[in-house]
């Protein structure tokens, strides 16, 4: 919705580099596997000159050897893992991303439940194949040992599980003060629920991918005093800056009926920042854009000033 949004006001205004610009969207329907197809679709067939999304860490690397072979730059809001764009020291020249990095935000939640919240003893419960749940949970284990706190229990599941209540009960049974859990928000919100039900008394604590309005539809009451980590965006937040309210301003004009979330946010910044490259490039030249891209700094977003280092 937002990137549509902001193609139809951008033709409306003249486009961009004298031509209107066309968006092509396509579902990766959260597989891996279809997010190459998807990315082989743009590059060969569509011949776009730049890719947004896909959203998660796994579907991000599983096109990096797509967009090296096009030599086509691909802009994500929320691929948090470090091999998004450094694997095994090599440095993934079309892979850029507007948000923070695992390590920031697993070392600033394990430090957050030690220093802050005081607690000592903490449990783990993640998706034992998600690259975004791996990167997080190692960071906040990585940290919160190192200030003294101890890993009383980690326990695992697969994407698509309903029923945690093995994983819950034995977590019950080691009495963590607070139990971290860095869940997509469909599974986040049902673990909340059955925990509640179970009388799990701890604190749970998860990340950015929490951060949705249905995480609060499906966990209802179990949802209250949960915790996590996000972007610095809320459409009801105070001081908001400049062009967090030129976006939250142009998205309630559209969608009246419809608040804004820090995804459309972050999808509102890969496309101003792509946009900010082109200008800068002046030409759709996928590999003029590559450069200009990595070149950007100081830009204002609606989640602070981003430079893009290397």
């Amino acid at each position: 919705q937002t990137l549509k949004m902001l193609v139809e006001d951008l033709n409306a205004n003249g486009g961009l580099l004298g031509k209107q610009v066309e968006l092509i969207c396509y579902d990766t329907k959260g597989d891996a596997q279809e997010a190459v197809n998807v990315a082989k679709r743009l590059c060969a067939q569509d011949q776009v000159c730049a890719i947004i999304g896909p959203n998660a860490s796994g579907q991000c690397i599983a096109i990096q050897s797509v967009l090296d072979q096009y030599k086509i730059s691909d802009m994500s809001t929320v691929a948090t893992n470090e091999k998004v764009t450094m694997q095994d020291g090599q440095l993934k020249e079309y892979n850029f991303r507007v948000c923070f990095l695992d390590p920031q935000q697993g070392k600033i939640a394990g430090s957050f439940v030690y220093d802050n919240l005081g607690f000592d003893k903490a449990a783990i419960l993640y998706d034992v194949n998600d690259d975004y749940a791996l990167g997080l949970k190692d960071n906040f284990v990585k940290v919160f040992e190192s200030k003294g706190g101890t890993i009383v229990a980690e326990e695992g599941y697969t994407a698509g599980d309903t029923d945690f209540t093995a994983q819950l009960t034995e977590l019950i049974s080691k009495k963590p003060d607070i139990v971290f859990m860095p869940a997509y928000f469909a599974e986040g919100a049902i673990i909340m629920k059955q925990a509640r039900e179970l009388g799990a008394t701890f604190v749970l604590m998860g990340a950015d991918a929490m951060d949705n309005p249905d995480t609060l539809k499906i966990g209802g009451k179990a949802v209250e005093g949960f915790l996590h980590t996000t972007f610095p965006y809320d459409v009801n937040m105070e001081n908001m800056s400049a062009e967090a309210k030129t976006f939250t301003d142009a998205w309630k004009k559209n969608f009246p009926n419809k608040d804004p979330n820090v995804n459309s946010a972050l999808g509102y910044n890969c496309y101003n920042i792509i946009l900010d490259a082109l200008t800068r490039a002046g030409k759709a030249d996928t590999e003029a854009l590559t450069a200009a891209l990595a070149a950007t700094k100081n830009l204002p977003t609606a989640l602070g000033v981003l430079s893009i280092n290397e």
